[in-house]
């Protein structure tokens, strides 16, 4: 088996087990986000991420959790088989020699490489799974506006915006800002992981570390990818929940500034609690999968 099937088997093996581990807090990180900022004197729908799982369960049992699980489920495969192999490639572009071990600063450009590749799989996806999990939210907005279109899963949601938003072109809404996220956090994100790995090993050759170690040196990597750019992936969530018909916002700059000016800083780091209970855990799970699934392929 060739190194790039490899990468693709195994990065599908490690993508299988992210999701599993992180989607219901994801659930209610996109919640967080998309909930409309209330009128003056109103309280939010959701008053922070313990109130949000509270209410998601009350409203619709544990179901409610995985709601547009299916979406990434589906592409799960390729996008992480992108992600790791368009980073493998670039390992063998970068390497001096065969099997020779890459610098942090190697590991970071690799990323980044990556982070390209994959922004334009996770844009359709995460906007169909965007749109499922935060409807619920956006059916009661506050002020007496329109009730948000109900979808009945991610092919409904995929056929409503070909049909009515523009085309193949309304499943890449949100495209700047998915970029402005997947390339400079896989860039900290690969980067923070294999300087751990380095720390943790006491050199260049990590090929000895334990399960243990590949677990905390993963989890800490996918902290590191939130920490580098999550006011954008709340730039890009507001986007691409944003009503095609009667738009809050002209795009992502207009939402950006939008957001800053009506909730402050604040606002920018919606479901930031969430996202990092997530990232831990589910990267962890993610990084030690491919990993072993690397490992047991030769």
């Amino acid at each position: 088996m060739g190194d790039v099937a490899k990468d693709l088997l195994a990065g599908t093996v490690g993508g299988s087990a992210q999701l599993i581990c992180g989607h219901p807090f994801d659930t209610i990180k996109v919640k967080l986000q998309s909930q409309p900022v209330p009128p003056p004197g109103q309280a939010p729908k959701y008053a922070g991420a313990i109130d949000a799982l509270k209410q998601t369960l009350s409203a619709e049992g544990s179901r409610g959790l995985f709601k547009g699980m299916g979406a990434p489920l589906a592409t799960v495969a390729a996008f992480n088989a992108v992600l790791f192999t368009v980073r493998g490639q670039m390992e063998t572009l970068l390497r001096t020699e065969p099997g020779a071990p890459l610098s942090v600063q190697q590991q970071v450009i690799c990323g980044a490489g990556a982070g390209v590749a994959v922004s334009f799989l996770a844009c359709p996806t995460e906007l169909i799974k965007c749109r499922l999990q935060a409807q619920s939210v956006l059916a009661t907005m506050a002020g007496g506006g329109t009730v948000a279109v109900k979808y009945a899963g991610p092919v409904d949601v995929a056929r409503h915006v070909l049909q009515s938003e523009g085309g193949a072109r309304g499943l890449f809404k949100g495209l700047a800002p998915t970029l402005a996220r997947e390339v400079p956090g896989n860039a900290a994100m690969f980067g923070v992981y294999e300087a751990l790995k380095q720390y943790l090993a006491g050199g260049q050759d990590t090929s000895k570390l334990g399960r243990g170690s590949l677990m905390v040196a993963g989890g800490l990597a996918g902290a590191a990818f939130w920490l580098a750019v999550y006011p954008t992936d709340v730039v890009k969530s507001v986007v691409q929940v944003d009503d095609y018909k009667n738009p809050k916002f002209s795009g992502s700059i207009d939402a950006f500034r939008k957001t800053l000016k009506t909730e402050g800083v604040k606002g920018l780091y919606k479901g930031f609690g969430p996202a990092m209970a997530r990232s831990v855990p589910a990267n962890a799970a993610c990084f030690l999968a491919y990993e072993v699934t690397r490992s047991s392929l030769g």
